[in-house]
C-alpha cells in the first residue's frame, strides 16, 4: 500500500469502545481514515489506485479485526444479532446462525472460500455497491443496522440506508457495530438466486433473495431483495404490495412480471447489459412467486 508517496499508519483496535473514540478522533481532526476488517475491498483498491506524484495528507488505516465484540453472534428468540465483523464463512458454519437457512445460502455464493473467510457483513454494508450480495440477503431478513459512534447508539433499517448509489446515511464517525435480522418462521417460503458468469466467483448480474410467509392461506409477509438493478439493492415495493394479503396461488404472475418492471432501472456495464438484468429479474421472481402455490 506504498507502492506511490502515500504514508499510512497502520492501528489495531482492541475494544469498540477504543474504536469509536479514535474515529471520533480522527473524525474531528479530519485526519484521512479508512476502517480495516476483512480488507477485500480496501486492498484491492489500494493496490489499483493511480501512483500519485505528490505527498497526499497521511491515512490512518484502523484495523478492527480483533475487536470481540464484532465477531459475536447472538440468538436473540426472535431474531439473531450478527457482530460488523462476522464473516461469511462464520454464516455458513456457526449453529445459531444456522436458524436463518437464507443466510448460508447467500454466504457460499459471496466469492470464493478465501473471501469467505475475510468478507464481513459490515463491510459489505458499508460499500454501499448496488451488486452486493449480503446486502440483498440481508433485505429480505428485515435486517436492521446498529450503528455505534463516540455519542452513542443508533439503529436505521437497511433498507432505508442507502440514498444512491454508492451513498449511505451513516458518519464518517460512525461504525456498523452489528446487524439484526428477523428469524423467519419455520414454515416460510425463502429462496436465494445469483446470477453471474460463475456462480460464486463472479459479482452477481442480478440476484435475488426473498421471504415469504403464509398464514390461513394468505401471504401475511412479503421481504424481498434484489441486486444489480438499480443503484441502490432494491426491495422490490410493488411486487410486496401485491403479493401481501392475497392467495398464492390467485396471484396474477404477469402482473409479478410488471411489478418487477415498475422496481427496477438495471444499465449496461461490462457485466451485462439492461435487457439481460430485466428479463431475469422478471423470470426468477416469476418462478419463486409461482412456486409459493405448490
Amino acid at each position: 500500500m506504498t507502492a506511490d508517496s502515500r504514508v499510512d499508519v497502520f492501528e489495531r483496535m482492541r475494544s469498540l469502545d477504543e474504536t469509536v473514540a479514535r474515529l471520533a478522533a480522527c473524525a474531528a481532526g479530519e485526519t484521512p481514515f479508512q476502517l480495516l476488517s476483512g480488507g477485500t475491498d480496501l486492498v484491492v483498491e489500494s493496490h489499483l489506485a493511480p501512483p500519485s506524484s505528490t505527498v497526499r495528507p497521511k491515512r490512518v488505516l484502523l484495523d478492527i479485526s480483533s475487536v470481540p465484540e464484532l465477531s459475536q453472534i447472538e440468538d436473540r428468540g426472535d431474531m439473531l444479532r450478527l457482530g460488523g465483523g462476522v464473516t461469511y464463512l462464520a454464516l455458513r458454519r456457526d449453529p445459531v446462525a444456522s436458524r436463518v437457512p437464507l443466510l448460508a445460502a447467500m454466504a457460499k455464493d459471496v466469492g470464493a472460500i478465501q473471501i469467505q473467510a475475510r468478507g464481513t457483513l459490515a463491510g459489505n454494508i458499508a460499500t454501499a455497491s448496488p451488486a452486493a450480495d449480503g446486502v440483498c440477503g440481508l433485505f429480505a431478513l428485515d435486517a436492521v443496522i446498529g450503528l455505534r459512534s463516540a455519542k452513542g447508539e443508533r439503529t436505521i433499517p437497511l433498507v432505508d440506508l442507502y440514498e444512491g448509489y454508492k451513498k449511505s446515511k451513516r458518519r464518517p464517525d460512525e461504525l456498523i457495530a452489528w446487524v439484526d435480522v428477523r428469524v423467519p418462521s419455520p414454515t416460510a417460503k425463502w429462496v436465494w438466486r445469483k446470477v453471474g458468469t460463475r456462480l460464486a466467483q463472479a459479482i452477481s448480474k442480478v440476484a435475488l433473495s426473498a421471504v415469504v410467509e403464509i398464514d390461513d392461506g394468505k401471504i401475511s409477509r412479503a421481504r424481498f431483495g434484489m441486486a444489480s438493478v438499480a443503484p441502490t439493492t432494491s426491495a422490490l415495493p410493488s411486487v410486496r404490495a401485491l403479493l401481501e394479503g392475497n392467495a398464492p396461488g390467485w396471484i396474477d404472475l404477469a402482473a409479478v412480471e410488471r411489478a418487477v418492471d415498475a422496481d427496477i432501472s438495471p444499465i449496461d456495464d461490462v457485466r451485462s447489459t439492461s435487457a439481460y438484468r430485466r428479463h431475469v429479474a422478471k423470470a426468477i421472481t416469476r418462478e419463486f412467486v409461482r412456486a409459493l402455490s405448490g
